[in-house]
C-alpha cells in the first residue's frame, strides 16, 4: 500500500479545462439529441437542463471556473433560469457562492490530475516506488498492446465489463449512448487502449480527448490481467501517448479513499496532483431568503 498522500493544490487550475465544460462533450450532448444552454458572456459555460419525475425542471452547471459568482447568477437569471433550481459544481473552491444565496449540499471532492509536459524521464521518476515495480513487472509479461480510435460498438468487452461492475458496486457513470456519442461527434478523441495476452484482452483503458486535455473515462483489468500488472502498463502507454500528442494533463478522475482505497492508491502512484473542487450548491432565487442563512452556516466546509 502506498503511504502518501500528496498535497492539494491551492490554486486555481486555471490552465485545465474540464471535461464537462469542453467543446467536445458540448458536440456529445446535442448529438444524443440534448439542448444544453451555453452562456456566452460567460466563457461559454455550459449549463445542462433536464427534467426530474417529469414535472420539474432542474439545470446543472458542472465543474465550471468562474471568478465572479454573482455575475454568473444573474447571467442564469437573464437566461430565464429565475424559477429553475440551479445545481452548482465549481471547478474550484468558490465560497462566495454562500454570500449570494447558494445553499451548499455536498463538500468539496478532489480530483487526480497528472502533469503531461514534461519528458517521460521526469514522469517515470515522479512514480511512485510500488508503482514503478509494478510497471517494471508489467513490462516483462510479453503482453501485446494496441492503441485505436473508440469502435462504435455497444457489445465491445470493455462496456460490458464496465456496465456489470456498476451494477455490482451500485454506482452510475455516463449513459453509454453519451459514451458512443461522444466518439462519434468527436473524431478520433476517443481513445481505446487494450492489452492482450495472446488473443485474450486482460486490460483496457478509454480516454477521452477534449482540447489539450484528457480524461480517464473508462478502465477494467481482468483478474489475470491484474497478476499481470496490465493496468499499469497501459496506462504508462496511455500517458505516453498523450504526451507525445501535445496534451499537457490527464484528469484521472475522483479520488475517493474511504470506498475505493486501491484506486485510488492506483492513481496517486502515477505522481498525479491532488485538486480539490468546489462541491455541490443548489441556487434557487423562489427561496432564497430561506436559504441565505443555512448556506451562511455551511460555507465554512466548502472553502479551500
Amino acid at each position: 500500500m502506498f503511504d502518501f498522500i500528496p498535497p492539494v493544490s491551492a490554486t486555481r487550475p486555471d490552465t485545465q479545462g474540464s471535461l464537462p465544460q469542453s467543446e467536445e462533450f458540448l458536440r456529445a450532448l446535442r448529438a444524443t439529441g440534448q439542448d444544453p444552454l451555453v452562456l456566452e458572456r460567460m466563457n461559454n459555460t455550459v449549463v445542462l437542463r433536464q427534467r426530474l419525475w417529469g414535472r420539474l425542471d432542474v439545470a446543472m452547471v458542472n465543474r465550471a471556473r468562474f471568478e465572479k459568482p454573482l455575475r454568473l447568477l444573474e447571467i442564469l437569471q437573464e437566461e430565464g433560469l429565475r424559477r429553475t433550481p440551479v445545481i452548482l459544481s465549481p471547478e474550484a473552491p468558490t465560497p462566495e457562492l454562500a454570500q449570494h444565496g447558494a445553499l451548499p449540499l455536498m463538500g468539496p471532492a478532489s480530483i487526480a490530475r497528472l502533469d503531461l509536459s514534461s519528458s517521460p524521464e521526469r514522469r517515470r521518476a515522479a512514480l511512485h516506488q510500488k508503482w514503478r515495480n509494478r510497471l517494471k513487472h508489467g513490462e516483462s509479461q510479453g503482453l501485446r498492446l494496441t492503441r485505436q480510435t473508440m469502435p462504435f460498438d455497444a457489445n465491445h468487452w470493455l462496456f460490458a465489463a464496465d456496465q456489470a461492475q456498476q451494477s455490482e458496486r451500485g454506482y452510475r457513470s455516463w449513459p453509454l449512448a453519451l459514451t458512443l456519442a461522444y466518439g462519434q461527434a468527436n473524431k478520433g478523441m476517443a481513445k481505446l487502449f487494450q492489452a492482450f495476452e495472446g488473443k485474450d484482452p486482460v486490460a483496457a483503458i478509454l480516454v477521452l480527448r477534449h482540447g489539450r486535455e484528457a480524461s480517464y473515462h473508462i478502465a477494467h483489468t481482468t483478474q489475470r490481467g491484474k497478476a499481470l500488472s496490465a493496468h499499469n502498463l497501459l496506462l504508462w502507454e496511455a500517458m505516453s501517448w498523450l504526451s507525445a500528442q501535445g496534451c499537457k494533463s490527464l484528469d484521472l478522475g475522483v479520488i475517493n479513499t474511504e470506498d475505493a482505497p486501491g484506486l485510488a492508491r492506483f492513481k496517486l502512484g502515477t505522481g498525479a496532483q491532488l485538486h480539490r473542487l468546489g462541491g455541490t450548491w443548489l441556487f434557487w432565487p423562489p427561496m432564497g431568503r430561506l436559504l441565505t442563512p443555512l448556506a451562511r452556516l455551511d460555507r465554512r466546509m466548502m472553502g479551500a
